[in-house]
């Protein structure tokens, strides 16, 4: 009964550890001002896998490589999404998650919610979307977090800076952006 016990306090604690850690993602901060979104996202050309380039990782991504992200429109117009990485090297233990998006601008596209537990949601939105869709940033009204994604498992150097500019202006810290290893 007492191992019964500990395990259950362990799981309520680590729930209740990830409703706060999603909750803190959704916190506006009153001295940044909002993020300013892309106009459109056309969401069945954003559907699909995105390879993860960088970011302020949660710390569910700490030491993450080969992390993709993949999104697939459901019958309802919701996106569910897998985010897959390998733990702490290329051979290690693959991680698999899957929230569930739930698009909340419907105009632009470009603001959703992610839904890690039931039944907190975090704020998602496309903060940058190149012409081609060949990459995206996800950003969070509090800039704690952030995605640097591509379609492919290398993004061009002179256009990863030109989005880490972009990003700065944005009022990110890119000091904490992290390369994250695709191989």
């Amino acid at each position: 009964m007492a191992g019964a016990r500990t395990v259950f306090k362990a799981l309520v604690g680590s729930m209740i550890g990830l409703a706060a850690f999603f909750c803190v993602g959704c916190e506006t901060t009153s001295k940044l001002p909002p993020l300013k979104l892309v106009n459109k996202v056309d969401i069945p050309r954003f559907m699909g896998t995105w390879y993860v380039i960088a970011n302020i990782p949660t710390f569910i991504e700490e030491g993450a490589h080969n992390a993709t992200e993949s999104y697939e429109l459901d019958k309802d117009g919701n996106i569910e999404i897998t985010f897959r990485y390998n733990k702490d090297s290329f051979d290690g233990p693959v991680k698999e998650y899957h929230p569930k998006g739930f698009i909340y601008d419907r105009n632009s596209n470009a603001e959703w919610r992610v839904r890690f537990l039931w039944p907190f949601l975090a704020d998602y939105l496309v903060i940058d979307l190149a012409d081609d869709y060949s990459f995206t940033v996800i950003g969070v009204p509090s800039r704690k977090y952030l995605w640097i994604m591509a379609r492919s498992k290398t993004m061009d150097e002179k256009a990863y800076a030109n989005v880490v500019d972009r990003i700065a202006a944005q009022g990110y810290d890119i000091s904490k952006i992290q390369k994250v290893p695709q191989r």
